[in-house]
């Protein structure tokens, strides 16, 4: 049986209460349940940091349904350390439909969107928040992280509206509240963000020395890690898999109300060139239209990452982090081999090559290895 990754608090407070004798009803026995069946179905042994966690929720859970005030709750930690685990169950077992589950680049995307959209209202967040939350008591936000100067005042403000709304947010990041935007030109700028996480949420630190994902276990239905990374790429190899050669010519492919280039699609299949999505200027929204039609990503041409600029490996770590988010089904094509392909400077990318390396690698050797029906390319 494998171990959950342990859990470590970050704030002595919570400590303090997790130590104190609690009765049966600060706790709710469902959502210990919940965890438990849960971890066992998959073969899981919940550690005593998981249960700590678990605990946390428990008690958050009593405290919403009974409608008194609880603190928020924020879980950080390397890649892979079970932290959307934790999100997901808590999501699922919560005994209310008032609830929403995000992810940061969806739900700032939809909220650039609507805040544009009401930007001749006096309070444009507001507005938009009503639309995106509605009467929403919780929201579980995966995956945050801050990079950009212009996002973190956009969240300084959401955070702000979310606690007074009384909303219970859940959080997941990479990165300690401290570590959030780390370019030192801005960070400063943040403290007061960084502070007001301090102040309202309960933060704890999700570690293990083995990444999760790594776990057979945790592949079982998900799309994304039936997906095939291919390499080098020659023809042979892609007449043997199945796959389109790489000399397909552009073609344009209208996306919202912008034209990109892509190589073909057909149906719910899309063929494109690493070129065609990380070295022009695209972005996350481009990103999700594309999934609103796509299923199964044919991405041609990895480089060296290390050899591209920041920008462009940037925008290549929200491409994976969107299509692993929406569950698409990837081939992913390079000359070199997935850890020498994923070299490079840029500050997400161990999340990136925790993603891709759930990938099952064909190589030179691997022909006979069976791909996902695909459709033709045009």
């Amino acid at each position: 049986m494998a171990a959950l990754p342990p859990t470590s608090s970050s704030r002595v407070p919570l400590i303090k209460r997790l130590l104190g004798k609690k009765t049966d009803a600060d706790s709710d026995p469902a959502i210990h349940r919940f965890f438990e069946d849960k971890a066992r179905q998959q073969g899981y042994t919940l550690s005593p940091g998981q249960q700590q966690v678990i605990a946390v929720m428990a008690r958050q859970s009593v405290q919403l349904l009974a409608g008194r005030p609880t603190h928020s709750l924020y879980l950080h930690g390397a890649v892979g350390r079970g932290k959307s685990w934790l999100l997901d169950g808590f999501f699922q077992a919560l005994p209310i439909a008032q609830k929403r589950r995000v992810h940061f680049h969806n739900f700032f995307a939809r909220l650039h969107r609507g805040m544009f959209a009401h930007r001749q209202q006096r309070d444009a967040l507001g507005s938009t928040l009503d639309e995106l939350l509605d009467d929403c008591r919780v929201l579980c936000f995966d995956e945050f992280h801050v990079h950009d100067i212009g996002d973190a005042m956009l969240i300084a403000r959401l955070f702000k509206a979310l606690f007074q709304r009384g909303v219970l947010l859940l959080v997941t990041s990479n990165y300690p509240p401290a570590g959030l935007l780390p370019n030192p030109l801005y960070h400063q700028r943040f403290k007061p963000v960084i502070e007001l996480i301090s102040a309202r949420m309960d933060v704890m630190e999700v570690s293990a020395p083995q990444d999760y994902r790594s776990l057979t276990q945790a592949h079982g239905e998900q799309r994304f890690t039936r997906g095939r990374f291919v390499w080098p790429g020659r023809q042979a190899q892609r007449v043997a898999l199945g796959l389109p050669p790489a000399d397909l010519p552009p073609l344009s492919l209208t996306v919202g109300a912008r034209q990109l280039t892509v190589r073909g699609h057909q149906k719910r299949t899309l063929g494109v060139t690493f070129s065609d999505l990380c070295e022009q200027p695209t972005a996350v929204m481009d990103y999700l239209h594309l999934c609103e039609d796509f299923d199964h990503w044919i991405i041609d041409g990895l480089p060296y990452l290390g050899d591209c600029p920041i920008a462009v490996q940037q925008r290549f770590i929200n491409l994976i982090d969107v299509l692993y988010d929406q569950d698409k089904h990837l081939i992913l094509l390079s000359e070199q081999p997935l850890d020498q392909a994923l070299s490079g400077h840029a500050i997400d990318l161990a999340r990136t090559r925790s993603r891709l390396g759930q990938l099952h690698e064909a190589g030179p050797n691997a022909f006979e290895q069976d791909l996902v029906p695909l459709e033709p390319l045009s």
